[in-house]
This record gives C-alpha cells, structure tokens and sequence, in this order.
C-alpha cells in the first residue's frame, strides 16, 4: 500500500447543501476509478472544527488539504476575470452561462486562476441564483433598499453595488451567518434559494425577491503543487471524477432550486417577482459601477458571456 495517494477534499456546508452532495458524488467517482490506489478523505463543513469557512481556501492554498470548492466571489480579487460574476443583473442565464464556462471562456478563467493564485480550477459548479431577502419590507426598488443592514460576502465588487443600492453592506462568514440574519444584526441577506431555504435563513426573511442579481459560481480547486506532483493516471481520475460530479451537481443544484422555492412558498414565505421595470431601476443604480468593475476586464471574456453593462433607457 507505499503507492496509495491519499487526497483530502474540504467544504464548508452542511449535509444538505448541493456543494455537500457534489463532493460526496466526486468522493464516490474517485474510489470506483482508482480503487486501492488512492484514499480520499471529506470535511463536509470545517466551520464544525471551529473555523471560518473562508479559512478553506487558505488551507487548500497552503497545502493542508488537497482540494475544495468555493464562491468564487472569495478570490475574485485576485483573479481579476472572476470579476465577471460579481456583476449584479449583468450575466446572462444559468444555462447559457454553464455552455461559456464548459468551453473556451472556461478555459480562460482555468488559466487565470493559475496565474494569479496556487491553485488549478478543474471544474465549475453551480452556486445559485442569488436573491435579495428582507424581514420587514418587500424590496422591488432601490428606494425600498434604503437604510437597510445587508450582509453579504467579503467582496468588495459587491459591497459598493449593494452600496449604489441604498444598503448598508455588512460582512459576515458563513460560520455566523444564521446567527446574525436571524437574530436581527442584519435586516436582509442575499442567496439563493436554497441556502435560504437549508440555513432556515427564511424563520427571520420573510420577503424574498426573486431578483437573481447574480450567477453564482463555485469553482473547484486544487492546490497546483499537489495536483502536478502526482502521477498521471491519478491527475486523470481526480478530472474524471470533478467532471462526474459536476453533472451531478449541477442537476441537483436545479431539482434543489425548484424545491426549496416550492418549500418557501409553502411556509408562508411571500416571493416577490420583479417587472421588468422594476428590474431596470436596479439596473440602472448599478450601472456605473458595474461598467467601472468592467474596464479592465478581458474584453474577448465580455464579448463571450455578451455583457450588458449599458443602463436600459
């Protein structure tokens, strides 16, 4: 058994959680296509060992584990082309968006990652189509936005949009996430569905808007001195089975969606779709600061995902 290599992949949600169960698909992928010859090893969730999620990727970078998944929205101010997704009402559709990041601007984003970080981005997963919530107020307009405590990841593309809507942003780890929305240090959260509706997120957020402001991503990572110093038959059932999973994931990410918007609706939960007017009034209040975000960023990755960065009429 001197041949094993033993691989440790890390998480940060909990069993239900889509990303939970992309990993264990990818776990499962691994042990049926190398057998003995590897050993893999998965931390559902490290908050549990008392960290911060964010910690993960520190840990992965460093060596500690071998691969995670993560929001990209955590590195993307250091992979200047992850920017893309930090974009509120600026990305095309989920599926459209999947196609790009399967071919060549996927592609591109791989290199990206390589060159500005240790890691090797092997696959993409679904994050959800993140929506803005309140306890108190239906928010259909910027103007409704005014005043209120949003947290919202550790991003500063996303603080000074959020900002250009009239929120106050306030930065929280997943770790203390339930804790803040629900006991009152915040007034509103942005997610998707599913993370509303699996982190009980809903018992305070009682106004969801279906705003889907941005396509959430969460790449795959590896530590790239770990992945290039193992064997090529191993780096070839570690892709194979990222590349499982993420079919899987995907699909489950979609089935969870539908679910948890059904299960929201069903506790009473009042879901607020935008006009299309409504919409552009967003749109509009992010606008300069979505082109400014925009200006640096590789123009033939704008021209494949066909950014709109122009406010409407």
């Amino acid at each position: 058994m001197s041949d094993v290599t033993k691989i440790s992949f890390g998480g940060y949600q909990g069993p239900n959680s889509v990303h939970t169960y992309g990993a264990e698909v990818f776990c499962d992928a691994l042990r049926r296509l190398a057998g003995d010859a590897i050993e893999v090893d998965f931390l559902g969730d490290i908050t549990t060992t008392g960290r911060n999620a964010a910690e993960l990727l520190s840990l992965t970078e460093n060596g500690a584990f071998d691969g995670c998944y993560f929001s990209s929205s955590y590195i993307a101010h250091r992979v200047p082309a992850l920017t893309l997704f930090d974009l509120l009402f600026a990305v095309p559709e989920k599926a459209e968006t999947f196609a790009l990041l399967d071919g060549a601007s996927g592609a591109l984003l791989a290199d990206e990652v390589a060159a500005n970080t240790g890691y090797i981005m092997l696959g993409v997963w679904d994050n959800g189509l993140r929506h803005m919530s309140a306890a108190k107020r239906i928010l259909r307009t910027p103007a409704d936005c005014d005043g209120l405590k949003l947290r919202i990841l550790p991003n500063e593309n996303h603080k000074a949009q959020f900002q250009s809507l009239g929120f106050e942003p306030q930065i929280i780890d997943v770790k203390h996430l339930k804790e803040a929305v629900n006991g009152g240090a915040v007034d509103a959260q942005e997610n998707p569905l599913t993370n509303i509706y699996n982190m009980d997120l809903c018992q305070s957020q009682r106004f969801v808007t279906l705003s889907g402001h941005l396509m959430g991503i969460s790449p795959v990572l590896f530590n790239r001195d770990t992945f290039n110093s193992w064997p090529d038959t191993i780096r070839a059932f570690v892709k194979q089975a990222v590349a499982e999973a993420t079919i899987a994931q995907r699909a489950r990410a979609t089935a969870d969606d539908d679910r948890s918007a059904a299960a929201l609706r069903d506790d009473g939960v009042e879901m607020i779709e935008l006009t299309s007017e409504q919409r552009d009034t967003f749109r509009r209040a992010v606008a300069p600061i979505v082109s400014r975000l925009t200006a640096d960023l590789n123009p033939d990755l704008l021209k494949m995902f066909n950014v709109n960065v122009q406010p409407p009429p």
